[in-house]
């Protein structure tokens, strides 16, 4: 029984015969270890696998639980637990109950939503303050949805945003009119899926006995909601407030200070025994957190009793001297690369970092920046191959027609309901085999100056422009040429699309279809467009050299896609696999370059937190747009107790490229490595000012 190997604390908690149970896990004092004990004492207690849930923050998590599980109960016992994700459970739920629901990710949605947005004007509005752009109202919404649960969004904006309520109205209807859509299409969001889901849990009994919840503070009230409409006769909440650091993403570290409040007769259970990091890095990190307010009482203790390395501070002159000097201790350090790990607060300091390893050649990883899964490149072979699944799948195709010349969103749009209705619903019978007698497939714009909507439809354009491509006699006479904004460029990446789909027809293998897309001229052509981009210098010049890098990695990038398709037969299991999991994929291998957000609930041997400046770390432009220098400590609080043996932590004091002195960081000073002086005491003035 994994009951056995637990310490008093742990086998207090996980045998509790409370019906709400908080536990206090800090860094490093085993909460893993705990939930799976819980597990297993529910199992020893007649209580069915498939009557538990378990909802962690990554789906990894939740799979090394249940492997945990199965190591004492088996595996057929352990894989009817339901274990995941809050959005891979409700995704689950809602797919056995809907198999038309169609998640689409949030840069997905993003085209759509400004789609609807570029069809707006505010040139008619006389204000000081400009209106907020596409993508930016996208996340305020999405943050919106995961925080608010009592405004409507208009009424929200009004009361939150009071400069834009001259605005208010339009982006109201922008979202109305957005919602609609991805009702049209069947599309649901992350958000969608909890929303959702908590409406299925009010009307329905979903059989579970207990829910457990891991990262508990890391919560939003979103969350917190769906949790309350399942009712779960016994709930088991783990988390540490001293590790929420997801504020920025709607997280609400009143959540988990509310809980007794909420649940006067649930017992605390507080973990203190720390199993990771030694007693001069655990010193370090209590003497910090200590400046944050106790929500609830907790005093840790060391179980590695040997001659621990006291955690070093490294000073230097200038920014990059930082930079290149870390590397070459990296360099001649004899613990194993994949156990080192440098933690940045901000992109910036990664990119430093890791161009002073490469020059060294050491090779790394980074996670924290943009993913494998995030490129452009890949998502665009995703979402080629998406459309062939469910070409009802406007979002994809929205995405993609993005990438021929002179193609927004709204004209994209335009075209893909163009194409359905040539085709009476279907885009790729609207490709091939179009009604011709609908002369005009493009519908009018409705008209409300009020709501931003002014210009209604041009006169339809001529094909004669595009006699001398060589298109074939069948693509054109697609009326869909006639749109009137459409240039060359983007009638030959039309006709690009149009070959590449008569490839892939009766396709079965997901490796081919990857191949094939990658080697098409459609792809080639986003490829180039990608490169280019990206080798396109200040000046407007470009960068022939840093062109053809950009082509190699994209390349690379194909071949790593078709790698990772290669398991796979089915096309839904593949592209699944890709969206649902692809923020758990990693790739690379050497030393760890992490955000402090992307090191949670990892460890190494040995860490190094660089560019601990004022400003930097704690990051004072985020704490003026809302975040707060509590939130700043949790975050420094979290990447010093990463490290179990070695932690260095440094800074610079000058940067020759924007010619600015450096102050060392407030935690600096709290933590004792730096005396206190007129410098800190200026600080903290300031914080207490605020």
């Amino acid at each position: 029984m994994p009951l056995s190997r637990l310490n008093e604390e742990q086998y207090a908690a996980a045998t509790s015969t409370d019906l709400q149970n908080l536990i206090i896990a800090s860094a490093g004092t085993g909460k893993t270890s705990t939930i799976v004990g819980r597990i297993g004492h529910l199992l020893g207690s007649g209580v069915k696998a498939q009557e538990i849930l378990l909802l962690t923050f990554t789906n990894k998590a939740a799979a090394e639980m249940v492997e945990r599980v199965a190591a004492y109960f088996g595996k057929e016992v352990a894989s009817k637990i339901d274990a995941g994700t809050f959005h891979a459970v409700s995704y689950r739920w809602l797919k056995k109950h809907d198999k038309k629901v169609v998640l689409k990710q949030q840069r997905e949605l993003k085209t759509l939503f400004r789609s609807v947005y570029e069809k707006r004007s505010f040139h008619h509005i006389d204000a000081e303050t400009r209106p907020y752009g596409g993508n930016y109202l996208y996340d305020m919404y999405s943050f919106y949805q995961n925080t608010e649960l009592e405004y409507d969004f208009e009424h929200w904006i009004n009361e939150k945003y009071t400069e834009h309520d001259l605005y208010a109205m339009i982006y109201a209807d922008i979202v109305d009119e957005f919602e609609a859509l991805k009702k049209e299409y069947g599309f649901v969001n992350f958000n969608d899926l909890l929303l959702n889901f908590r409406e299925m849990c009010k009307e329905k009994d979903l059989g579970y006995k207990e829910v457990l919840v891991d990262e508990y503070q890391d919560t939003n009230a979103l969350q917190g909601t769906l949790i309350d409409a399942m009712k779960p006769p016994s709930l088991f909440c783990v988390g540490d407030y001293d590790q929420s650091i997801y504020a920025f993403n709607g997280a609400d570290i009143s959540i988990i200070g509310s809980f007794t409040s909420k649940y006067p007769h649930a017992r605390v259970h507080t973990l203190t025994k720390n199993y990771r990091s030694s007693l001069p890095i655990l010193s370090l990190a209590t003497k910090v957190i200590e400046h944050n307010e106790r929500i609830y009482p907790k005093k840790l203790e060391v179980t590695r009793n040997y001659d621990a390395q006291a955690p070093k501070l490294l000073a230097y002159d200038e920014l990059f001297d930082q930079y290149h000097a870390m590397a070459a201790q990296i360099r001649d350090s004899q613990t194993p690369r994949e156990e080192i790990a440098v933690i940045f607060r901000n992109n910036s300091s990664a990119d430093g970092i890791e161009v002073g390893l490469r020059e060294l050649n050491i090779p790394c990883k980074r996670k924290g920046g943009t993913s494998f899964f995030d490129a452009k490149e890949v998502k665009a072979i995703l979402d080629l191959y998406t459309l062939l699944v469910n070409e009802s799948d406007m979002m994809s195709f929205i995405h993609l027609v993005e990438f021929a010349r002179g193609i927004g969103s709204a004209m994209a749009k335009e075209m893909y309901t163009a194409l359905k209705g040539l085709g009476h619903g279907s885009i790729f019978y609207g490709l091939y085999a179009p009604d011709t007698s609908i002369h005009n497939p493009f519908e009018k714009r409705k008209v409300s100056h009020q709501l931003g909507l002014f210009d209604e439809f041009l006169e339809l354009g001529a094909v004669g422009k595009f006699a001398k491509l060589g298109f074939e006699a069948k693509f054109m006479q697609n009326p869909i040429l006639k749109h009137p904004k459409l240039t060359k460029d983007g009638a030959i990446f039309l006709h690009d699309f149009y070959s590449l789909y008569r490839d892939l027809k009766g396709v079965k293998q997901p490796r081919t279809i990857v191949r094939k897309i990658a080697a098409s001229a459609l792809y080639k052509h986003i490829a180039e467009v990608l490169a280019l981009k990206r080798a396109t210098l200040k000046d407007g010049s470009i960068d022939e050299k840093q062109k053809e890098e950009s082509l190699t990695r994209i390349q690379r990038k194909t071949l790593l896609l078709e790698e990772l398709s290669k398991p796979y037969s089915e096309h839904e299991r593949f592209l699944n696999a890709m969206i649902l999991g692809s923020s758990d994929l990693t790739q690379g291998e050497g030393v760890n370059l992490l955000s402090v957000h992307a090191s949670k609930g990892l460890e190494y041997k040995e860490v190094y937190v660089v560019d601990l400046m004022d400003g930097r770390f704690p990051n004072r432009k985020l704490m003026q747009r809302g975040g707060s220098l509590d939130e700043e400590r949790r975050l420094f609080y979290v990447a010093v107790t990463r490290a179990k043996d070695i932690l260095y932590l440094s800074y610079a004091k000058y940067d020759k490229i924007k010619k600015m002195n450096f102050v060392p960081s407030q935690f600096l000073y709290e933590a004792g490595l730096v005396p206190k002086d007129e410098t800190y005491r200026a600080l903290v003035e300031k914080e207490d000012a605020q």
